[in-house]
């Protein structure tokens, strides 16, 4: 067992060793690496602020976005009415339109038939009058043949329509 004790000796020197190491690294080594240290820390809590300060910024660029959003959702919500409202009032614009446009074609075609009855009216008494006259001529040369019935027949009609008497 005696490997695992050390003589005094070795103990005395490992300890003298250990004291100039750590004397060096102290004097050397360990600004050095509490400097390190500090400027990491340094380093850390920046970006930790750094991290916060965006996280910050992303929620409020998430908030204007949401605004953003709505504000189109409501515009666009405003001009679904409006072209709702454009379009029901073109169709009743245009609803009005074809009626007058139908009662002008209804009042155009009375306006027509009516003319087309007067005109075949006239055609009818025109037929009618030449037909009559066609027919009076006709019992006239029979009835009166000769000049002196003529004469008579003449006056005796104008004394009707004219209630004066003829000069015979």
């Amino acid at each position: 067992m005696n490997l695992f004790l050390p003589e005094s000796g070795l103990v005395i020197w490992m300890l003298v060793a250990f004291t100039l190491v750590f004397a060096i690294l102290a004097k050397f080594a360990w600004p050095y690496i509490m400097g390190s240290i500090a400027t990491r820390q340094k380093h850390i809590a920046d970006s930790l602020q750094k991290a916060e300060e965006a996280t910050l910024a992303l929620a409020g660029l998430e908030q204007k976005g949401k605004d953003i959003i709505n504000a189109a959702q409501a515009e666009q919500l405003k001009m679904l009415k409006e072209t709702k409202a454009i379009n029901e009032k073109m169709i009743s614009e245009a609803k009005a339109q074809a009626k007058v446009e139908a009662q002008k074609i209804i009042d155009d075609a009375h306006e027509q038939i009516k003319r087309d009855k007067e005109h075949a009216i006239m055609e009818i008494r025109q037929e009618i009058a030449s037909l009559s006259i066609g027919i009076a001529e006709n019992i006239l040369k029979r009835e009166l043949q000769d000049k002196t019935e003529q004469s008579k027949y003449i006056d005796r009609l104008l004394k009707e329509q004219t209630g004066a008497t003829p000069a015979s």
